[in-house]
């Protein structure tokens, strides 16, 4: 049989979540939260793969197709492979933007942490940090965006300022004092 009809696995399942990198998979039954911003960069992301690459890419292929020989033809191989990159890419976008539920965290005050909170803590260390608390999609370390279903953000949520919390975390348990909840 000729290698141009024997589809390559890329180790990746083609399902709602199994497009999702692990880190970012949402567990059975819990809601898609996201806040306005995070909601407003996957649209972007999903406007520039549908109208900017995926047209590109579709007139590489289609050049490369016309050349002749696809077997050997590297235009024409990664060109194919990249448009099942960008598809599966669109469709986990386009699914979680339809399941999502945007929640504004500027609609919300107080001092109970809740999603959307940026939280102020200390450490038992003594050490304080600063977390935000947002969906899954929005995870970004480095800034201190937390989601909402880890185990730091699961020992907050709820909480009030002042009071202590233990998180369950993989290095082990660790202990937080809530000293200041905003929202933006």
């Amino acid at each position: 049989m000729n290698k141009a009809f024997v589809k390559e696995g890329d180790g990746t399942l083609d399902e709602d979540e199994g497009d999702a990198p692990e880190e970012k998979r949402m567990p059975q039954g819990f809601v898609n939260y996201i806040t306005p911003p995070g909601a407003a960069r996957m649209r972007d992301e999903l406007h520039k793969l549908l109208h900017v690459e995926r047209p590109e890419v579709v007139r590489v292929v289609a050049w490369a197709a016309s050349n002749g020989d696809r077997s050997e033809n590297g235009d024409y191989i990664y060109g194919k492979r990249r448009l099942r990159e960008i598809d599966r890419r669109i469709r986990f976008l386009s699914r979680r933007l339809e399941s999502a539920r945007i929640i504004d965290p500027a609609t919300q005050s107080g001092t109970r942490v809740l999603f959307g909170a940026t939280v102020k803590l200390a450490g038992e260390d003594g050490v304080k940090k600063i977390y935000k608390i947002v969906g899954v999609d929005e995870v970004d370390p480095a800034r201190g965006h937390i989601s909402w279903i880890s185990p730091v953000a699961k020992a907050l949520l709820n909480a009030n300022e002042g009071d202590v919390v233990v998180a369950h975390t993989p290095k082990g348990e660790a202990e937080f004092e809530i000293i200041g909840v905003t929202y933006e």
